[in-house]
């Protein structure tokens, strides 16, 4: 049948229009024919930037910061856990997700975060825009437990799911598997996690590049360098002749200055207290290099499969950590330049390998910015800014922030430390099982504000007993915070 003059006028416009479409770029974003890219999150526990926790991840840094950005003012707005992943997670600070500190009374993994926070995070968001999500290692402290739902408990936004119950360690632990318990005992071939973690995120991998189309958010959070600060076999001797950094605070007496928590213990340290130091820095290192075999593999894998070039890769921790610092013997939970800044490296499309940022970016930017790489804009429901911009070297304005949180409320146990004289008539102390030197107390409760700009860098924390705390943060060449 002959065309109608309309019919072949439309058929001609319709073909030109087509051609255009192909030929101009932005006309194929308009028609939004491009895949978005894939994202890849590597989520450390206890990794510090002041002690050097990045020198020992030579690949790692080779891999993701030499092949993109380095971010040297990255901060964590909680120096625990479960606050500061609660806040990775939905990209809100503490007092807005209510998650305060590891236990359940504190909101972690509570039916409260679970019925409401959980509800909305960069995971449930990317999943909407079409991202196949997969989850694998430490969630939270309490997931997983009887009174967090158990391991049935698979949280909203995540297509697999493979969670640790409880807290990190390396072997004997339970893993959700999808909503079913995966029970590990100690076999270093089958159990050791962080390989776990590598085995699955392999697998999930190599299944989805040859199955799926869809962009991908895979998430993977290892114990390291989390105490028990266990090796794997093959690392168990290295860094033998290395000591803890003895620079900066290391070994001093806090003074007048600081919260009397931080002034308690002895100083100077005994000796053995200084070796357990030097054995349990060499251990987190060590625990760090099944990760940079982790961080290889996938890049290997990405590039061979010929999508790196497609893929976002961060890499952070939740927060620092402290060995000797103003002689508290080890753990986190300070508002202190060793607890909070923790490391950021990230490439990916548009991002120009070897370069550093000096922006001040926090923990609580990265799900606005998982969001807006996917394609969903940066949500103005969070906290956080999205880094989108300053990733791809786009100007930043002034409006840039040059201040922000840090928030923590102390925990506390119920009865008292019989063996520990000083505590006898008290329960309002915590983490004192090293010589009795508490780490944490109920009110090691504060909220700090911290400033930072060219010329000034200044910390002002209130805190539960009505301490206030006005420092001028001063740095030596370590860059330890005094």
């Amino acid at each position: 049948m002959a065309l109608t003059r309309r019919c072949y006028s439309a058929m001609i416009i319709e073909v030109y229009l087509l051609c255009l479409c192909f030929s101009i770029r932005s006309c194929e974003n308009s028609i939004n024919d491009e895949k978005p890219p894939n994202i890849i999150l590597i989520l450390t526990d206890d990794q510090d930037i002041e002690l050097g926790g990045m020198t020992p991840m030579v690949k790692t840094k080779q891999l993701i910061g030499d092949a993109g950005m380095t971010f040297t003012n990255m901060f964590a707005t909680t120096p625990l856990c479960c606050p500061s992943r609660g806040s990775i997670l939905t990209g809100n600070y503490a007092h807005n997700t209510r998650i305060v500190n590891n236990s359940l009374s504190g909101n972690c993994s509570s039916e409260a975060w679970q019925q409401g926070p959980e509800q909305d995070t960069f995971a449930t968001r990317v999943k909407n825009h079409g991202y196949k999500t997969f989850y694998a290692g430490k969630y939270m402290n309490q997931y997983g437990k009887k009174g967090a739902g158990g391991v049935q408990h698979v949280p909203p936004g995540w297509d697999q799911w493979h969670a640790l119950v409880g807290n990190s360690v390396y072997y004997n632990y339970t893993l959700s598997n999808n909503g079913k318990a995966e029970i590990h005992k100690d076999d270093y071939k089958t159990d050791y996690l962080t390989d776990v973690i590598h085995t699955k995120a392999m697998e999930f991998l190599k299944t989805h590049t040859k199955l799926g189309s869809d962009p991908f958010m895979l998430t993977l959070a290892p114990p390291a360098c989390h105490q028990p600060f266990t090796p794997a076999p093959q690392y168990a001797s290295k860094f033998s002749s290395l000591q803890a950094p003895r620079n900066g605070s290391f070994n001093k007496a806090a003074g007048n200055a600081k919260h009397w928590l931080v002034q308690q213990p002895p100083n100077p340290m005994a000796n053995d207290t200084i070796k357990l130091i030097d054995q349990y820095f060499r251990n987190r290192w060590r625990t760090l290099l099944s990760v940079d075999d982790m961080v290889e593999d996938i890049v290997n894998f990405l590039d061979d499969a010929k999508i790196l070039n497609d893929t976002y890769i961060f890499y952070t921790s939740d927060n620092g950590y402290h060995l000797g610092q103003f002689s508290l013997p080890y753990d986190k939970r300070q508002p202190y330049e060793f607890d909070i800044r923790v490391p950021l490296m990230v490439r990916g499309p548009g991002i120009k390998g070897g370069t550093v940022s000096k922006q001040l970016v926090l923990t609580i930017d990265l799900a606005p910015t998982f969001v807006d790489i996917a394609g969903a804009g940066a949500p103005s429901s969070m906290d956080g800014i999205s880094m989108k911009n300053i990733l791809h070297g786009s100007k930043v304005d002034d409006s840039w922030r040059s201040d922000f949180l840090v928030e923590y409320d102390g925990e506390y146990q119920e009865k008292a430390y019989p063996s520990c004289p000083q505590y006898t008539n008290t329960s309002m102390v915590a983490e004192c099982d090293y010589k009795c030197i508490c780490e944490d107390a109920k009110n090691n409760t504060y909220t700090c504000e911290r400033y930072r700009d060219a010329t000034n860098d200044i910390m002002y924390c209130i805190f539960e007993d009505s301490q206030v705390l006005c420092i001028l943060v001063c740095f030596r060449s370590s860059g330890v915070l005094q």
